[in-house]
């Protein structure tokens, strides 16, 4: 499928005039939904109750079990409600995005919760950063119940990168989660939002366009409750390394992302996303007790680098403990 036909799909929103651009809202939080009725509700609260926050979009993608009602039924002017006719969740936030009036978006999974002050802790840094294109903390994991069993509270003093760190995304998506960040929408739009075309990794393809653009900034901050389910282990249970090597071939074979690397680190790069991306399928399959597909995992580290496997066994262990 052609860039241009992959990219930012949905319909064009009418043009928003710059006197009322002036006066939009900070950030407009958009939310792709499909068959959420069970967390929808508890999503939108956690974003109504963030200072900065005067818009929520949420996209229906074609649900069938009442969550345009429950959207519905929430009476709060800083919300809409729109359709996607079951376009995928790439088409959902396109969509959102063409529809927003904020300077700012955040990309909320309608099973997730943000956390309190997430937006304006974002926004506060922000604004010492002015040079950034998106902004991003960190996230915890919660069950279906809301009850904590992450423990990535462990890893206080964490630092991600900030500044032009295209070169380190490239290697490996360290964001992992719309949830967490902030971007900047007229940085969003000009690199043409999500590619439709990938089923996996999109997000990750999404935010190298957006470092090849820009600065990133990072806040060392847990903003974001990330909900394990049923409906989305069963879905990350299935997965394999295949699965996600189409997007490492988009991701290095698309023109922006390659002209801001550095000459010659396209091959080695690929080579760690690849890595980056068989190191997490092995930390899946340890989630769901698949302990010799995960050791097979490893062994495919071991064929692309055995300096690689040292790290990559860590990973593997840490992720038995949640980490």
């Amino acid at each position: 499928m052609p860039l241009a036909d992959a990219m930012l799909d949905a319909p064009t929103a009418a043009p928003v005039a710059a006197d009322a651009r002036a006066t939009s809202p900070v950030v407009s939080v958009v939310i792709p939904a499909k068959n959420a009725a069970a967390y929808i509700g508890e999503a939108i609260e956690s974003a109504l109750m963030q200072g900065g926050v005067s818009e929520i979009i949420v996209v229906d993608d074609g649900s069938t079990d009442g969550t345009d009602a429950i959207v519905g039924a929430i009476r709060d002017p800083r919300l809409r409600l729109m359709r996607n006719d079951a376009g995928g969740v790439s088409a959902a936030r396109n969509l959102g995005a063409r529809n927003a009036r904020g300077d700012w978006l955040l990309f909320l999974d309608a099973d997730d919760r943000l956390r309190p002050d997430a937006v304006t802790t974002l926004l506060a840094t922000a604004r010492t950063a002015p040079q950034a294109v998106l902004v991003y903390g960190d996230y915890n994991t919660i069950d279906s119940a809301g009850r904590t069993i992450g423990h990535r509270d462990l890893l206080k003093g964490r630092q991600k990168p900030s500044g032009h760190v295209l070169e380190r995304l490239a290697s490996g998506n360290f964001i992992v989660n719309g949830g967490i960040m902030l971007v900047r929408l007229d940085a969003f739009s000009a690199t043409g939002g999500f590619d439709v075309s990938l089923r996996y990794c999109e997000d990750w393809h999404c935010w190298c366009r957006l470092a090849a653009a820009g600065e990133f900034a990072y806040v060392p901050e847990l903003l974001l409750d990330y909900r394990l389910h049923t409906a989305n282990t069963m879905n990350a249970a299935v997965r394999t390394p295949q699965d996600f090597f189409p997007a490492v071939a988009r991701v290095f074979d698309d023109e922006l992302i390659l002209g801001k690397l550095p000459s010659g680190a396209a091959a080695r790069l690929r080579q760690a996303a690849e890595i980056h991306l068989v190191t997490y399928a092995a930390t899946q399959a340890v989630r769901f007790g698949r302990y010799r597909e995960a050791l097979a995992y490893l062994g495919m580290v071991g064929q692309r680098s055995l300096k690689a496997m040292p790290r990559s066994a860590i990973k593997i262990a840490l992720s038995y403990f949640g980490i």
